[in-house]
């Protein structure tokens, strides 16, 4: 028979375990309502059956797979209208010159456009400059006794190296005794053609593409020279630039990212296809008045202030004096 102790002892025990089964519940409803929690995310989908919830889970998941795809389809259009756009650039830029010269090539002469048709005005693009060689000046462009030096003299080493002006294409690669020996014609995209004389060893074949700054040659004193040098010009149509214009040799740059090549400016120095003619050309003067300043001279006879000082030594802020004359040409 059990007593009263027995009893007591047994009755804590249940309780005990009783506690442990009621926590043991509360512990499981918890976790049922958690699980229910992160699967169902309405009212609605807690009601559905394990097969509803897969499908539209399924169909949610599908959704934001065509969101993303349609995100990287846009992502990719939007690259091809930009590579599309820098394709229509350098197809625009890459005829211009075609469209300028009419599709004249020529791999022989330098001046061979007597017959194009010259804009009054044009605007060439300097941005991609680069010096062809880091040379001071020793013969300027301009009137050299019985003939026209159509160039920049820049002084080098024999060996040194050229490079290109712009980026374009060789449109001549020749040899000239009697004038610029072993030279170049490079055509370029902003309409300019670029000249370099007296080369020792050509880097470049005819017809070759090559990029402003990619070396084209070697300087030598080939041709009609009197030392190592580089005969550097710049021509539009055929018709010569004073390089001095564009380039700021002491700087070794250009003076602005363009120049505005004016018809009403060109000496017509030559209107055959001869590289390196010599030629009588009679020196001209004006005789200064009242109001003259160099910008109205120049303005008159088609030429720059910078020829004028050039051609009779003087600085832009020369003051002219009445009844003195200046050359022009």
């Amino acid at each position: 028979m059990l007593t009263m102790k027995h009893k007591y002892i047994i009755n804590t025990l249940i309780m005990k375990r009783l506690d442990k089964i009621f926590f043991g519940i509360v512990i499981l409803a918890l976790l049922i309502f958690r699980v229910n929690s992160t699967f169902a995310k309405s009212d609605h989908e807690r009601n559905l059956t394990t097969e509803e919830i897969t499908t539209i889970t399924t169909k949610k998941i599908n959704r934001k797979l065509v969101a993303e795809k349609i995100n990287i389809k846009l992502e990719t259009a939007k690259l091809d209208s930009i590579m599309m756009l820098f394709e229509l650039t350098e197809e625009e830029e890459s005829t211009l010159a075609e469209d300028l010269y009419e599709g004249f090539w020529n791999n022989q002469y330098v001046r061979a456009y007597e017959n194009a048709t010259i804009p009054d005005s044009f605007n060439i693009d300097l941005s991609s400059f680069t010096m062809p060689v880091e040379g001071k000046i020793t013969s300027s462009f301009g009137q050299r006794k019985r003939r026209f030096h159509y160039g920049t003299d820049l002084k080098l080493q024999t060996g040194d190296t050229i490079v290109a002006a712009f980026e374009g294409k060789v449109r001549v690669r020749q040899y000239e005794r009697r004038g610029y020996g072993y030279f170049l014609v490079l055509r370029h995209p902003n309409g300019l053609e670029t000249v370099y004389g007296h080369l020792s060893k050509f880097l470049v074949d005819l017809e070759e593409t090559v990029e402003a700054g990619q070396p084209i040659a070697l300087g030598g004193n080939t041709g009609r020279s009197t030392g190592p040098h580089l005969h550097f010009e710049c021509r539009f149509l055929g018709q010569a630039i004073d390089p001095a214009e564009i380039v700021d040799f002491s700087n070794f740059c250009t003076y602005d990212d363009a120049y505005v090549f004016q018809k009403s400016k060109i000496n017509e120095v030559s209107i055959n296809n001869s590289n390196y003619k010599e030629i009588d050309r009679t020196i001209k003067y004006h005789r200064i008045k009242s109001g003259d300043t160099l910008s109205k001279i120049a303005k008159k006879y088609g030429v720059s202030v910078l020829q004028l000082c050039r051609l009779n030594g003087i600085k832009s802020n020369y003051t002219l004096r009445i009844g003195k004359t200046i050359r022009y040409t």
